[in-house]
């Protein structure tokens, strides 16, 4: 990507920039385990909402010649969390890996959305539970199961709109996501991944969360939703790979341009009616005002 045309410091540069910072989604759990959970989903558009039910953010004040870092967070491989996306000051937090099925490792972990927490069989051992959320970025996963019923699931993932599902009320489906529309169309982003099972109840995602399964891989995240990938089904198969994260900022059309884009983001530019808007897709680089 080649930077854009240089302009003088002290033009008509924006003086803030409305936003969403999403981070990577977590992978799926092992078989039966959890969802994973989705990214930390961080906004200032006005009008919106940002995750786990927190208040809205400021815009971020900037100066003309300002210089501030972008990062992309990626999606977590399965079992795995996700990571951190950045805009300047702002960092949103990485999806939390979940719990596995009959593992050392149960409990879904904290992220920006909790991952959800795995099965464990039979009912002699502690019920499995979904991982924390981050305050203002996402929900809690979904608690898992421990019983002597082994088919039901491990539970979904948290995402940034909504806790994940137990998995005692099967389906456990992912947490859901939110919409913005800071693009000039509504996009929902930042859903968990479901449970997985061992029939046909297995938990699905929505928002780019993606769905459990009963008898295979569990579904990836969507790219650039910070989605929660599903949880594998049965006894042997993997979760899916977490979506990646997205960063967008925009601002007023009667401003200039930005003046540059390091080489080592990816990204588009649209002009949806009154404004400019930036949509950072992949890596991590410097950008100037």
């Amino acid at each position: 990507m080649q930077l854009l045309a240089s302009v003088a410091a002290g033009s008509n540069a924006p003086t803030s920039l409305e936003y969403i910072v999403v981070a990577g989604g977590a992978g799926g759990g092992f078989g039966r385990g959890g969802g994973g959970g989705a990214g930390g989903y961080r906004s200032s558009v006005s009008g919106e909402s940002t995750g786990g039910g927190g208040t809205l953010e400021s815009p971020l004040t900037v100066a003309a010649a300002q210089s501030f870092t972008v990062t992309i967070g990626a999606g977590g491989a399965a079992s795995s969390p996700g990571n951190n996306s950045v805009l300047s000051t702002i960092t949103s937090t990485a999806g939390g890996d979940p719990g596995e099925d009959e593992s050392s490792q149960p409990n879904g972990q904290t992220g920006g959305s909790g991952g959800g927490g795995g099965t464990r069989f039979p009912a002699t051992t502690p019920t499995p539970t979904g991982g924390a959320g981050t305050a203002n970025q996402g929900f809690a996963g979904g608690n898992g199961f421990a019983n002597n019923v082994t088919v039901l699931p491990g539970g979904g993932g948290g995402g940034a709109g909504g806790a994940g599902v137990s998995g005692a009320n099967n389906p456990a489906n992912g947490g859901i996501g939110i919409a913005s529309s800071i693009t000039g169309s509504s996009v929902g982003r930042a859903g968990g991944g479901g449970g997985g099972s061992l029939n046909l109840n297995f938990g699905t995602g929505t928002s780019g969360g993606g769905n459990g399964s009963a008898s295979g891989v569990g579904s990836p995240g969507t790219a650039n939703t910070g989605g929660g990938a599903g949880s594998g089904g049965a006894n042997s198969f993997a979760g899916g790979a977490g979506g990646s994260g997205v960063v967008i900022i925009r601002y007023p059309d009667t401003f200039d341009d930005l003046t540059s884009i390091g080489g080592g983001l990816t990204y588009a530019r649209t002009t949806p009616t009154g404004f400019k808007v930036y949509s950072f897709t992949a890596g991590t680089g410097l950008v100037t005002v």
